[in-house]
């Protein structure tokens, strides 16, 4: 994929539904009681791979137009698979069915793309396996994974890293536990899971100092409506602000506070940041609008802030490269072991393109403005690598290529068609 510098960017667009919620979506229906309807589903790789798990355990699926409906089989009719479940590159399928499980009265094996092999696991085993799980992982920490269902119990586990997929994780093993699941420390992440439990049917008890699950709830059937991916709109919300004159407005996206960290980070940067709320529950969804008439400044962000933003990071980066004055990012470990090593895949393809910066375990620093120079652009198979810096062709002179574009489909098959529509 070969991008040039746009003259003009700008247009109202949506983007894809939520991943994090149509994961959700699809994995709550399927152990509830009666029929879900879920619309705006995002139709990439990484859901397909949770829809392609449950239905290997007996889980039935029907498209009605822009409906996908889940035939729920109840807490406990899910069947045993006869095969391996393959998560392809998705951590979020491989962790959460890692929870959804440990409990069954059989056993399970998980299986993953060479990248997701290559992911961390045992922050998500070792907890269950004080829930009495049994699991097994291939090098001690990896997959794949093979699970022996047993009877669990609930307990009391402080969370070192603020992981929506192990908190999702322990709440659904808490499903199928005795005794309550307590869970405390860093819950502070993405909270969808939390949100959409209770839209089923399942009391949580929520406050600052953690979650509370009782056992013996049952879910029920419900519809959702699974709003656009902020993540997925944070591109556009860049562009607009690096591109001279440009602007944008993405429609219907969630506005959850747990997820709208990149917006607060760029009107921190002097970016002007319009919201118009829509909706309210479960998830907050609105429009919003984003422009920089004054341009960029550079800012600091922390380690409170990284889990609100932490998929937007690598977009951040590029955006800190054309901003005035110096960017620092810290408290962002956690992007070392996603789909690749994000730090390093952000620093070698910003240095590609000309820009120096100072890179840290958790985190970087960059002085800008810098200008970009169009470069061979390596992706690593990396969904938001590649985005991000497609994104960064835009302002770059010369001609960037993008190496394996294919991988957007992981969360954005639509990718390249709304740059082409937006970018001129």
């Amino acid at each position: 994929m070969r991008i040039t510098r746009a003259r003009a960017f700008g247009g109202r667009t949506r983007v894809p539904g939520d991943k994090s919620v149509s994961h959700r979506a699809l994995i709550f229906g399927a152990i509830s009681r009666g029929e879900t309807r879920v619309s705006n589903l995002l139709g990439s790789a990484d859901v397909l791979s949770t829809k392609d798990c449950l239905t290997r355990m007996g889980v039935e699926f029907a498209e009605d137009g822009s409906l996908i409906r889940v035939k729920g089989r109840g807490l406990r009719g899910l069947l045993a698979p006869s095969r391996e479940l393959d998560c392809g590159n998705s951590g979020t399928t491989m962790r959460v069915m890692m929870g959804l499980l440990a409990g069954q009265d059989f056993d399970s094996r998980l299986i993953g793309d060479e990248s997701l092999s290559r992911r961390p696991m045992k922050r998500a085993a070792e907890p269950l396996r004080r829930m009495g799980a049994e699991i097994e992982l291939s090098g001690g920490d990896f997959a794949p994974v093979t699970i022996h269902g047993r009877s669990l119990r609930g307990i009391e586990h402080e969370l070192k890293v603020a992981s929506a997929q192990v908190k999702t994780a322990l709440l659904m093993a808490g499903l199928y536990a005795s005794g309550e699941t307590r869970l405390r420390g860093a819950v502070g992440s993405r909270d969808h899971t939390e949100r959409m439990l209770p839209y089923f049917g399942v009391k949580l008890a929520k406050s600052a100092e953690g979650i509370t699950l009782s056992p013996g709830q049952e879910l029920r059937a419900t519809d959702v409506v699974v709003p656009g991916d902020p993540s997925s709109a944070a591109f556009w919300m860049a562009a607009a602000c690096m591109v001279l004159g440009g602007s944008a407005q993405v429609e219907g996206i969630s506005l959850n506070p747990t997820r709208t960290g990149f917006l607060q980070v760029l009107r921190r940067m002097g970016a002007l940041v319009e919201e118009e709320l829509t909706t309210a529950e479960p998830e907050p969804v609105g429009n919003v609008r984003v422009s920089a008439p004054a341009g960029l400044r550079g800012v600091e962000v922390v380690a409170e802030e990284v889990p609100s933003l932490i998929d937007e990071i690598p977009m951040l980066a590029v955006v800190a490269s054309q901003a005035e004055g110096r960017t620092v990012v810290r408290g962002a470990e956690e992007l070392r072991v996603k789909e690749t090593d994000r730090i390093e895949a952000v620093a070698k393809n910003l240095r590609a393109m000309g820009v120096q910066l100072e890179t840290f375990e958790d985190g970087y620093a960059i002085e800008g403005p810098q200008p970009l120079r169009g470069a061979k652009i390596e992706t690593f198979l990396d969904h938001r690598i590649a985005m991000a810096f497609s994104i960064a062709g835009l302002v770059a002179d010369g001609t960037t290529e993008i190496d394996s574009p294919g991988c957007v489909a992981i969360s954005y098959p639509e990718f390249y068609p709304t740059l082409k529509a937006l970018a001129r």
